[in-house]
């Protein structure tokens, strides 16, 4: 009886554990505006090819400049989890952009971080190389300029807010 108790004890032990450290995974916080940082979260931490994608903007889409001539986007659960609403804090939103030979020319973030950028929705923005080469980063005018017109749709072109 006592052998069986300890056995029971060490199966629940183990269980425990491997839900914690699934809860612990799925939890990640992602962290602030930092571009090593963040590439390091979308990319082994949360690899965002695993993250879905907006119903209405599935595959490969037909871009435009400065976003190149095909692009594939992808969003975290946060931003995700009501397509309804507007992005909360913590969400984000990967476009990989291909060039016309359908080859992975860059990746670009809009992250949204709590009191970051409170004037242009708290978007921090990054454009990464196909190897995680941070360009520009933060706030740069181009995302910002380009991104104002549809501020009322959470600076987000790809997705329809209702």
């Amino acid at each position: 009886e006592e052998i069986k108790m300890r056995a029971t004890f060490k199966v629940l032990s183990l269980l425990s554990i491997c839900v914690f450290a699934f809860y612990a995974h799925a939890q990640m916080a992602a962290p602030g505006a930092d571009s090593k940082a963040l590439w390091k979260f979308i990319t082994p931490d949360s690899p965002y090819t695993e993250w879905g994608q907006f119903s209405d903007h599935q595959g490969m889409q037909d871009g435009n400049a400065p976003h190149g001539v095909t692009h594939i986007v992808f969003a975290n659960g946060i931003v995700l989890k009501d397509e309804s609403s507007l992005p909360p804090y913590g969400s984000i939103i990967i476009k990989e952009i291909y060039n016309a030979a359908k080859e992975l020319a860059a990746i670009t973030v809009m992250y949204k971080v709590d009191g970051y950028n409170p004037e242009h929705g708290d978007w921090y923005w990054v454009k990464y190389t196909p190897d995680g080469q941070a360009g520009p980063e933060g706030k740069p005018d181009g995302c910002i300029g380009c991104h104002g017109p549809v501020a009322d749709n959470g600076w987000v072109f790809v997705h329809k807010f209702e």
